[in-house]
């Protein structure tokens, strides 16, 4: 699978969890990102996440790990893509970190103007701002860092 192991993700125990903490770092493999999106919907669902905020947390998750390869390590074999969580029972909170030079969010076009419909960049990042709490890159571009907070009842 991954490098690291999935902290936390994979161990079962008796005694009640309060908090998940874990690293992993990926090659671009199709198994190894469907792992880490169903360790953490495990991690989700065992602190009663909604079905509707584990979606939104599987979604991001993926579409910031395929950027991470994608457009960070321009599907370099050879680098890696880390993801980092600490989850609680209030909040997820995610690492993305790819092995690229970075770029700058705000030169992203917006999806959603009409002169910017047929231009399929953007939508990855449009989406995670809008299913995440907060999303935000670190310097220089190449590190996306995202929460997830629950909606209180």
């Amino acid at each position: 699978m991954a490098e690291n192991d999935i902290g936390g993700a994979g161990q079962m125990t008796s005694e009640p969890q309060s908090a998940f903490e874990g690293t992993v770092r990926l090659h671009e493999k199709n198994q190894e990102i469907e792992g880490v999106q169903v360790s953490i919907a495990e991690i989700l669902d065992r602190l009663h996440y909604s079905e509707a905020a584990i979606f939104a947390v599987r979604l991001s998750l993926e579409e910031a790990m395929m950027n991470g390869f994608r457009h960070g390590n321009l599907q370099d074999p050879t680098k890696f893509v880390e993801v980092r969580w600490l989850i609680d029972s209030n909040s997820a909170n995610f690492h993305v970190i790819d092995e690229g030079d970075g770029f700058d969010p705000e030169g992203v076009p917006d999806p959603t103007l009409d002169e910017n419909l047929e231009i399929p960049s953007g939508r990855g990042l449009m989406l995670i701002r809008a299913y995440m709490s907060d999303a935000r890159y670190h310097a220089p571009g190449n590190h996306l860092e995202m929460t997830f907070r629950k909606v209180a009842k």
